[in-house]
């Protein structure tokens, strides 16, 4: 048979045929005059090479391949018509899996809030966070198998950015360093010994980049994958950690950590929402980028609290 021949009509003909077994009520439930179903029926014998519908005294029956052929015509038709008909995203019924890359920072301060929403509007949700890498290192395998990552600046090929919440950096130490004072010092801050957090794809910290850029240079005595083991690591010792305040602000408490502004203004941090371009009309992923930005932005601007 050629496929190219064939008009779609003809099935939405045959559907109508084979539900009612009578050419005048399938005319009627397609809204066409029985003369033009007739005219159907016939072209569809010749295609399919069977009657389909004969008379058995007053009434007609379908042939045995016109009743074998009920089912998955429906389902066949049922399926066409899904194709134009836009998908609709029900949370709260979904199971679907959202995988996510970010920075343990992201994680830190987004995840907690938005697995609360998740409790009570959409409890089937599943949220996969994969390690962060830049783009750099990023594959195009790799890229395709995500529906969101959030990153600072960086572009990301194929994926659509959006501002998700600004942050500034600070500096956390432990409660009752000895040095906790001078820390707001040029000097003082120049002396002391810092930890450097330099995330995977990256060469440094990037807040050294902006010290070179005004001819300063600190002390870096460790070096970490993640700002999360660095206030760790500020916690039990006198070294100091030059990371995101509002980090430092949700791990103040349990860590018993200090903030403490720096002795000059670096600017602020903008953190990102990236989104697969080919996903933009998908309706689970605008679900998910509406309440990440919810997310982002009912963020508690960061307390400026200093020793």
């Amino acid at each position: 048979m050629n496929l190219a021949a064939l008009d779609l009509n003809l099935l939405v003909a045959l559907d109508a045929l084979l539900r009612e077994s009578n050419v005048g009520r399938a005319a009627m439930r397609i809204g066409l005059s029985q003369p033009a179903t007739s005219h159907a029926l016939r072209r569809l014998r010749d295609i399919l090479g069977d009657p389909l519908l004969v008379r058995v005294g007053a009434r007609m029956e379908l042939t045995p391949r016109a009743q074998a052929m009920r089912g998955p015509l429906a389902q066949t038709l049922e399926q066409v018509r899904g194709l134009f008909i836009p998908d609709v995203f029900d949370a709260s019924l979904s199971d679907r899996h959202f995988r996510l890359m970010m920075p343990d920072l992201a994680v830190e301060l987004l995840m907690p809030p938005l697995m609360k929403k998740l409790d009570n509007i959409a409890p089937g949700v599943r949220i996969n966070v994969v390690p962060w890498r830049g783009p750099a290192i990023m594959t195009a395998e790799f890229a395709r198998s995500l529906d969101m990552v959030i990153s600072i600046g960086n572009a990301f090929n194929g994926f659509h950015r959006q501002l998700l919440y600004v942050d500034s950096d600070a500096l956390a130490v432990r409660k009752g360093h000895p040095a906790a004072a001078r820390l707001k010092t040029t000097e003082g801050f120049l002396k002391a010994r810092h930890i450097a957090v330099v995330l995977r794809g990256q060469s440094k910290d990037l807040i050294d980049d902006w010290l070179r850029s005004k001819k300063l240079e600190r002390q870096i005595a460790l070096v970490v994958p993640s700002y999360i083991e660095a206030l760790h690591v500020a916690a039990r010792t006198d070294l100091v950690a030059f990371v995101p305040r509002r980090l430092i602000a949700a791990l103040a408490q349990p860590l018993s950590l200090t903030t403490i502004a720096p002795p000059f203004d670096p600017g602020i941090d903008e953190q990102f929402m990236f989104t697969p371009t080919r996903a933009q009309f998908d309706s689970g992923s605008i679900w998910l980028r509406k309440i990440m930005l919810e997310t982002g932005r009912e963020l508690d601007p960061p307390k400026r609290r200093t020793a």
